[in-house]
């Protein structure tokens, strides 16, 4: 009887493991599924440039983004390579999933790009470094006003996002 009772107890008690376990299994998983992949980004920048690193890490801090910098001594050939309208210009250019950021974009209008997947469009940029944007953050919290720019392969240029 003891036998049987022990093996009973040796029974429930390795059903209930095996139990705790699948839990266990089924909540990593479930997290796992819940975090979102963070999209790599490669930054073509000048090597001697703060603002551009500061954006970077702006865009990594966010859980988004893994940053990877590049410095380039020659930005302009980078632009053009990118099909960068000389108009819309800024610091720094980068890769993201196919498409291409130019300057101090702000993260959310990066993932917004990402997740509706427009054909027609190249890339965002914000031309030229305003104050109060990502990377460019002043001391005294003073911000611009300034537009995020879609560029298509047609030439097109439309408002993306306003900010400030």
């Amino acid at each position: 009887m003891d036998t049987l009772l022990l093996s009973r107890r040796h029974f429930v008690g390795s059903v209930r493991a095996v139990g705790l376990f699948a839990a266990m299994g089924g909540l990593i998983s479930a997290c796992s599924a819940a975090a979102p992949k963070r999209v790599p980004i490669m930054v073509h920048k000048d090597p001697n440039c703060g603002c551009c690193t500061a954006w970077a890490d702006r865009m990594e801090s966010t859980g988004d983004f893994t940053v990877t910098l590049i410095n380039s001594e020659d930005m302009a050939a980078v632009k053009a390579r990118l099909r960068v309208p000389l108009e819309l210009a800024s610091c720094h250019t980068t890769e993201a999933a196919g498409y291409v950021i130019e300057g101090h974009v702000p993260a959310a209008d990066i993932s917004r790009l990402l997740r509706e997947k427009p054909s027609d469009i190249i890339g965002l940029a914000v031309p030229g470094m305003p104050a109060g944007s990502p990377g460019m953050e002043t001391p005294d919290g003073r911000r611009d006003a300034y537009e995020v720019i879609a560029f298509t392969t047609g030439g097109r240029q439309s408002v993306f996002a306003r900010h400030g």
